[in-house]
């Protein structure tokens, strides 16, 4: 099955996983040592990922995409869709192959399962937590280096959505543009004068809204307000721009800020410091 996300080059991101792990271009390297030394050139293997706790699954196809890397002849079925929710012990994947291209690849491949998956598993939990609401939940552009295309895939498959993917797709003043302009207005003002569509202006007074949404802005990001005064801060919006509440959101607070009547919740621990799924892959020789 193919697999394809705007601005990820899944053949490059393989290609340069492995040369890391194997030692690319470093003296000695482009090997790995142990399987070249321990296990037969004609050994075959079959496998088994599968959860050890439960969890929402992301990363499969770019696991897929790591074993056939190294034996384009593997045998590979995926026994569950990215997104599903799976119980502890749960079958994931099953495979077989070479034995080696198996053992070289493996590392690579369960890294990034883990990864996107407890973006995902941490994703779900946020947004069970919100509540029967018509709140949306975003990540951030908190996100590793090089990952952000793969994180925020992750995201959506655990329910969520995706805020600006960078700083080309939306202007988001923050206090250090005010400071710089020296208002909440004139920041707006300069971006709406340099012709920006989507301007997110973030708030952390009530008294900044209404200077804001007469000035321009699209949305207001409601920066580390509490329920009660997310809830005023709605109120005085009125339905003009969207709201956005953002900063120190957990999973205990989430539902009560989503009740307030804001359209987005931010969060950006889903991606900055998710834990990895615990997940396993046990191979036998054939």
């Amino acid at each position: 099955m193919s697999f394809s996300l705007p601005n990820f080059d899944l053949d490059r991101f393989v290609r340069d996983t492995l040369a890391e792990d194997l030692g690319g271009g470093v003296p000695g390297g482009g090997r790995d040592l142990t399987s070249e030394s321990v296990i037969p050139a004609d050994a075959m293997f079959a496998g088994v990922m599968d959860s050890r706790d439960p969890i929402t699954v992301a990363g499969l196809p770019i696991a897929d995409a790591f074993f056939r890397a190294l034996d384009p002849d593997v045998q590979v079925e995926r026994l569950v869709a990215e997104g599903d929710e799976l119980g502890a012990g749960a079958h994931i994947m099953r495979l077989s192959g070479n034995a080696r291209a198996l053992l070289t690849a493996e590392r690579s491949a369960l890294n990034t399962v883990q990864h996107l998956s407890g973006i995902a598993t941490l994703t779900r939990k946020y947004v069970q937590a919100m509540g029967r609401t018509d709140c949306v939940l975003l990540d951030t552009r908190k996100t590793l280096p090089g990952l952000r295309a793969l994180e925020k895939y992750a995201v959506r498959m655990g329910g969520g959505q995706n805020h600006r993917m960078g700083l080309w797709d939306a202007a988001m003043i923050k206090d250090n543009h005010v400071l710089v302009a020296g208002s909440v207005n004139e920041a707006v003002g300069r971006a709406v004068t340099a012709g920006v569509a989507q301007i997110i202006c973030e708030v952390d007074r009530l008294d900044q809204i209404e200077p804001a949404i007469r000035a321009g802005a699209t949305r207001l990001l409601l920066d580390n307000m509490d329920a009660g005064t997310l809830q005023q801060a709605v109120a005085l919006v009125g339905g003009r721009v969207q709201t956005e509440a953002s900063g120190g959101i957990t999973l205990e607070t989430i539902g009560a800020k989503a009740a307030t009547g804001v359209d987005y919740i931010s969060v950006g621990r889903l991606t900055q410091s998710a834990p990895a799924a615990d997940i396993g892959l046990d191979f036998t020789p054939l």
